[in-house]
């Protein structure tokens, strides 16, 4: 009888198996990007954490930092579309960064019933003291790169987006645009399986 663990895919500690020297290195890459994405989830709860605000909040006024540095104004409607939340959680969330001292209204210049919205000075010194050194690192690391390895790095994170963009449990799709439900997908022979 084969004695089958010298023939069984070897495992890493994540459990991805691999069979070949081609997959052990996918399988590295994937697991160098599960540690970013482990080490920017910290870093967000540390920054909500010394902000004292959630996701949501922290985004808006990041986005309105933005605007302000280009001199363009922004609406509630637009802060609503860009952090894709409803009209009602929009006010909500102004509501409580004004009261925290973090945003400010003021009225629309053509529109009566509407407001525009800025950070306050404070709001910018503390996003700023908070997030600027780990920024500078972030930029220096990719500055790092000579144009040749920025372009491996851009088109491999480009097609890795595609990748996981693409909705593998929609029903409704067309089999030829790689949505659908079939069966007979191919799914064997990809790299960085996962064990059951």
């Amino acid at each position: 009888m084969p004695d089958q663990h010298a023939t069984a895919a070897p495992f890493d500690a994540s459990g991805y198996w691999y069979s070949s020297s081609t997959e052990e290195r996918g399988v590295t890459v994937l697991n160098t990007l599960r540690a970013y994405r482990a080490a920017e989830v910290a870093m967000r709860a540390r920054t909500r954490k010394s902000m004292k605000m959630n996701d949501t909040d922290l985004a808006a006024l990041r986005f309105l930092l933005r605007a302000q540095r280009l001199g363009d104004p922004v609406s509630a409607k637009e802060l609503a579309a860009q952090l894709k939340i409803t009209s009602a959680s929009t006010s909500v969330l102004i509501n409580r960064l004004v009261a925290s001292g973090h945003m400010l209204r003021h009225p629309h210049p053509s529109d009566k019933r509407g407001v525009l919205l800025t950070a306050t000075g404070e709001s910018n010194t503390e996003v700023r003291d908070t997030m600027a050194a780990m920024h500078a690192r972030m930029i220096s690391t990719a500055e790092s790169l000579d144009a040749d390895q920025a372009a491996v790095v851009v088109g491999f994170l480009q097609r890795m987006t595609a990748a996981i963009e693409i909705d593998d449990h929609h029903v409704d799709g067309d089999p030829a645009d790689g949505t659908g439900t079939g069966t007979g997908t191919g799914t064997g022979t990809g790299t960085g399986h996962r064990s059951s």
